[in-house]
């Protein structure tokens, strides 16, 4: 069971090194970098986006901090600001290949520490990433108005003041979750990687369900094994004429509370009565 969290994501910057283009909304498989992090987070009872609103996928509550552009941290004293819950999940918007298992397992490795006051996740370096961390609530508050009295402000603020005040523990890495696009290589890099054969799938299922307005999670296997089936034991066109009839199925069915279940049910009956098809040509000769 997950711990009940807000998130806060950090989407202002100037994106320098990208030329001043708008980087949260640059397109990684489709989708605005933003967004790709906002699936990631979608748990979070709250959201909270530090920067210009724009259109998103999934609702969030928006801020800036003050003065805009005045960095990092003071970005995220104004989304702290905006949070009531008693752990916060915290992201930069720059990251394109952060999923939900990577959040589970920030939101794990705090539970599972009492005296942690923080979870970073660190990269195949082992540096720490203190914007794709979780933290509880009170100590993170706590540090970042002390910060603000002995300075005078948060704005210009390096991180490295936030995270050397807390207890950290550590959550490592694989080689993507902490990946970040802070350049047009990086973002071309991304692009490239989600189009290999192991990720290209998954990429564009997550991508339609986005896109869709959907939250089902369904068994991709089942439904590639149907189309298969309907392309060989009946015909080829009949493999997407099949799913998009089982999907119409499962829809119906779903009004009923039937969800992913509906799916696995739907798919079954069909791809019986594909085999079925094929075993009467297979006895037809």
């Amino acid at each position: 069971m997950t711990t009940a969290h807000d998130a806060v994501v950090l989407a202002g910057g100037a994106a320098e090194r990208l030329g001043g283009a708008d980087k949260p909304g640059v397109r990684v498989g489709g989708r605005p970098l933003l967004d790709r992090v906002l699936s990631a987070c979608r748990g979070a009872d709250r959201t909270v986006v530090v920067g210009d609103p724009r259109p998103t996928t999934h609702p969030v509550r928006w801020t800036r901090e003050d003065p805009p552009g005045g960095g990092p941290l003071a970005a995220l004293g104004a989304g702290v600001r905006e949070t009531g819950a008693d752990v916060l999940l915290v992201l930069s918007a720059d990251l394109p290949f952060l999923d939900e298992a990577t959040v589970r397992r920030l939101l794990g490795a705090l539970a599972e520490d009492p005296a942690a006051e923080a979870a970073l996740l660190t990269d195949a370096d082992g540096r720490d990433q203190p914007l794709v961390a979780a933290y509880r609530g009170a100590p993170l508050r706590r540090e970042l108005e002390l910060i603000a009295v002995q300075r005078g402000t948060l704005a210009g603020g390096p991180l490295r003041v936030l995270t050397g005040a807390l207890r950290l523990t550590r959550v490592a890495a694989g080689p993507l979750a902490s990946f970040d696009c802070d350049t047009w290589e990086d973002i071309a890099t991304a692009r490239a990687r989600i189009r290999e054969h192991g990720t290209v799938l998954d990429e564009w299922i997550t991508a339609v369900k986005d896109e869709l307005g959907i939250e089902l999670d369904v068994d991709t296997g089942v439904l590639l094994d149907l189309a298969r089936d309907a392309a060989h034991g009946v015909a080829r066109p009949a493999a997407p004429l099949t799913t998009f009839l089982v999907g119409y199925a499962a829809a119906s069915a779903s009004a009923g509370g039937g969800g992913s279940e509906a799916v696995a049910e739907a798919a079954r009956k069909a791809a019986a009565l594909a085999q079925r098809w094929a075993a009467e040509q297979d006895e037809a000769g």
